[in-house]
Protein backbone atom coordinates (compact mmCIF):
# COMPACT_ATOMS: atom_id res chain seq x y z
CA UNK A 1 0.00 0.00 0.00
CA UNK A 2 1.67 3.22 -1.21
CA UNK A 3 0.02 6.32 0.24
CA UNK A 4 2.44 9.15 -0.59
CA UNK A 5 0.55 11.92 -2.39
CA UNK A 6 -2.84 10.74 -1.07
CA UNK A 7 -5.25 12.31 1.40
CA UNK A 8 -6.15 10.79 4.74
CA UNK A 9 -9.66 11.60 5.93
CA UNK A 10 -10.26 11.24 9.67
CA UNK A 11 -13.23 9.07 10.55
CA UNK A 12 -15.76 10.30 13.13
CA UNK A 13 -14.49 7.81 15.73
CA UNK A 14 -10.93 9.19 15.62
CA UNK A 15 -9.75 9.02 19.22
CA UNK A 16 -7.27 11.91 19.01
CA UNK A 17 -9.11 15.28 19.13
CA UNK A 18 -6.22 16.98 17.28
CA UNK A 19 -7.23 14.98 14.21
CA UNK A 20 -11.01 15.36 14.48
CA UNK A 21 -12.39 15.98 10.96
CA UNK A 22 -8.84 16.36 9.66
CA UNK A 23 -7.70 16.03 6.09
CA UNK A 24 -4.02 15.11 5.93
CA UNK A 25 -1.90 15.31 2.79
CA UNK A 26 0.68 12.51 2.94
CA UNK A 27 4.02 13.88 1.78
CA UNK A 28 5.88 10.61 2.30
CA UNK A 29 5.03 6.99 3.08
CA UNK A 30 7.37 4.01 3.22
CA UNK A 31 8.23 1.01 5.37
CA UNK A 32 9.96 3.44 7.76
CA UNK A 33 6.71 5.34 8.44
CA UNK A 34 4.74 8.28 7.11
CA UNK A 35 4.77 12.07 7.24
CA UNK A 36 1.89 14.36 6.38
CA UNK A 37 0.42 17.82 6.80
CA UNK A 38 -3.09 18.67 8.00
CA UNK A 39 -4.51 20.91 5.26
CA UNK A 40 -7.85 21.98 6.75
CA UNK A 41 -7.05 23.50 10.16
CA UNK A 42 -6.07 27.17 9.77
CA UNK A 43 -4.29 28.95 12.60
CA UNK A 44 -6.42 32.02 13.23
CA UNK A 45 -3.95 33.48 15.75
CA UNK A 46 -1.06 33.71 13.25
CA UNK A 47 -1.04 35.30 9.81
CA UNK A 48 1.55 34.96 7.07
CA UNK A 49 2.42 38.65 7.47
CA UNK A 50 3.04 38.17 11.19
CA UNK A 51 5.25 35.18 10.50
CA UNK A 52 7.30 37.08 7.90
CA UNK A 53 7.84 39.89 10.42
CA UNK A 54 9.00 37.37 13.05
CA UNK A 55 11.46 35.89 10.55
CA UNK A 56 12.70 39.30 9.36
CA UNK A 57 11.57 38.71 5.77
CA UNK A 58 10.50 41.82 3.85
CA UNK A 59 7.28 41.59 1.92
CA UNK A 60 6.96 43.21 -1.50
CA UNK A 61 3.92 45.42 -2.10
CA UNK A 62 1.15 43.35 -3.63
CA UNK A 63 2.72 40.00 -2.72
CA UNK A 64 0.01 37.46 -2.01
CA UNK A 65 -0.86 36.13 1.39
CA UNK A 66 -0.86 32.41 2.12
CA UNK A 67 -2.75 30.65 4.88
CA UNK A 68 -0.97 29.33 7.94
CA UNK A 69 -2.22 25.93 9.16
CA UNK A 70 -1.78 23.63 12.12
CA UNK A 71 0.12 20.94 10.23
CA UNK A 72 0.15 18.39 13.02
CA UNK A 73 1.23 17.73 16.58
CA UNK A 74 4.94 17.11 15.88
CA UNK A 75 7.51 19.97 15.89
CA UNK A 76 5.10 22.94 16.07
CA UNK A 77 7.89 25.47 15.55
CA UNK A 78 8.92 23.94 12.22
CA UNK A 79 7.30 25.21 9.03
CA UNK A 80 6.50 23.32 5.85
CA UNK A 81 5.14 24.80 2.63
CA UNK A 82 2.97 22.41 0.65
CA UNK A 83 2.81 23.74 -2.88
CA UNK A 84 1.97 23.11 -6.50
CA UNK A 85 4.50 21.22 -8.59
CA UNK A 86 5.52 24.32 -10.56
CA UNK A 87 8.00 25.44 -7.87
CA UNK A 88 11.53 24.25 -7.26
CA UNK A 89 13.64 25.92 -4.59
CA UNK A 90 16.76 25.64 -6.71
CA UNK A 91 18.73 24.39 -3.72
CA UNK A 92 17.49 20.78 -4.02
CA UNK A 93 15.41 21.12 -0.84
CA UNK A 94 12.02 20.54 -2.41
CA UNK A 95 10.48 17.12 -1.87
CA UNK A 96 8.72 16.20 -5.12
CA UNK A 97 5.70 14.23 -3.98
CA UNK A 98 4.43 13.87 -7.56
CA UNK A 99 4.02 16.15 -10.56
CA UNK A 100 1.22 18.12 -8.90
CA UNK A 101 2.64 18.59 -5.39
CA UNK A 102 5.88 19.47 -3.71
CA UNK A 103 6.89 20.30 -0.15
CA UNK A 104 9.65 22.70 0.83
CA UNK A 105 10.76 23.33 4.40
CA UNK A 106 13.41 26.04 3.91
CA UNK A 107 13.23 29.83 4.18
CA UNK A 108 13.89 30.38 0.47
CA UNK A 109 10.30 29.51 -0.45
CA UNK A 110 8.95 32.02 2.09
CA UNK A 111 11.32 34.65 0.70
CA UNK A 112 10.16 33.88 -2.86
CA UNK A 113 6.48 34.12 -1.90
CA UNK A 114 7.15 37.38 -0.03
CA UNK A 115 8.76 38.77 -3.24
CA UNK A 116 5.63 37.88 -5.21
CA UNK A 117 7.27 34.85 -6.77
CA UNK A 118 7.08 31.21 -5.74
CA UNK A 119 4.52 28.52 -6.50
CA UNK A 120 1.11 29.18 -8.01
CA UNK A 121 -0.62 27.43 -5.08
CA UNK A 122 0.63 26.93 -1.55
CA UNK A 123 -0.19 26.66 2.11
CA UNK A 124 2.09 26.92 5.12
CA UNK A 125 1.85 24.33 7.87
CA UNK A 126 3.43 24.62 11.30
CA UNK A 127 4.16 21.15 12.62
CA UNK A 128 3.44 17.85 10.96
CA UNK A 129 1.76 14.50 11.52
CA UNK A 130 4.08 11.51 11.74
CA UNK A 131 3.67 7.75 12.05
CA UNK A 132 6.23 5.06 12.82
CA UNK A 133 6.65 1.84 10.82
CA UNK A 134 3.27 0.13 10.37
CA UNK A 135 1.45 2.61 12.63
CA UNK A 136 -0.57 4.36 9.91
CA UNK A 137 -1.51 1.05 8.27
CA UNK A 138 -2.80 -0.13 11.66
CA UNK A 139 -4.87 3.04 12.14
CA UNK A 140 -6.39 2.61 8.67
CA UNK A 141 -7.18 -1.05 9.42
CA UNK A 142 -8.81 0.04 12.72
CA UNK A 143 -11.13 2.38 10.80
CA UNK A 144 -9.40 5.59 11.92
CA UNK A 145 -8.78 6.92 8.41
CA UNK A 146 -10.12 6.70 4.88
CA UNK A 147 -7.86 7.45 1.94
CA UNK A 148 -8.55 9.17 -1.35
CA UNK A 149 -6.68 10.77 -4.22
CA UNK A 150 -5.26 14.20 -3.46
CA UNK A 151 -6.41 16.83 -5.90
CA UNK A 152 -5.16 20.44 -5.87
CA UNK A 153 -8.77 21.70 -5.95
CA UNK A 154 -9.30 20.27 -2.46
CA UNK A 155 -5.81 20.66 -0.98
CA UNK A 156 -5.43 24.36 -1.88
CA UNK A 157 -9.10 25.35 -1.58
CA UNK A 158 -9.37 28.45 0.63
CA UNK A 159 -12.58 27.04 2.16
CA UNK A 160 -10.75 24.97 4.80
CA UNK A 161 -13.90 23.94 6.67
CA UNK A 162 -15.34 22.31 3.53
CA UNK A 163 -12.31 20.11 2.74
CA UNK A 164 -13.30 17.18 4.99
CA UNK A 165 -16.74 16.85 3.40
CA UNK A 166 -15.39 17.42 -0.12
CA UNK A 167 -12.76 14.70 0.35
CA UNK A 168 -15.40 12.25 1.61
CA UNK A 169 -17.63 13.02 -1.36
CA UNK A 170 -14.82 12.09 -3.78
CA UNK A 171 -15.33 8.56 -2.38
CA UNK A 172 -19.11 8.79 -2.83
CA UNK A 173 -19.65 9.11 0.93
CA UNK A 174 -22.13 11.52 2.46
CA UNK A 175 -20.65 12.78 5.77
CA UNK A 176 -23.98 12.47 7.62
CA UNK A 177 -24.07 8.76 6.83
CA UNK A 178 -20.81 7.98 8.67
CA UNK A 179 -20.82 6.24 12.02
CA UNK A 180 -18.12 6.37 14.67
CA UNK A 181 -18.58 2.64 15.33
CA UNK A 182 -16.57 0.10 13.38
CA UNK A 183 -17.57 -3.47 12.70
CA UNK A 184 -16.01 -6.70 11.51
CA UNK A 185 -17.58 -9.30 9.25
Amino acid sequence: MQLGGKLLIAMPGMGDPRFQKSVVFLCAHSEEGAMGLIVNKPMVELSFSDLLKQLGIARAPGARDIRVHFGGPVEHARGFVLHSGDYNSGSDTTLRVDGRFGMTATLDILEDIAKGQGPADSLLALGYAGWGPGQLEGEIQDNGWLTCEAVPEIVFDPADTAKWERALRTLGIEPLMLSSAAGRA
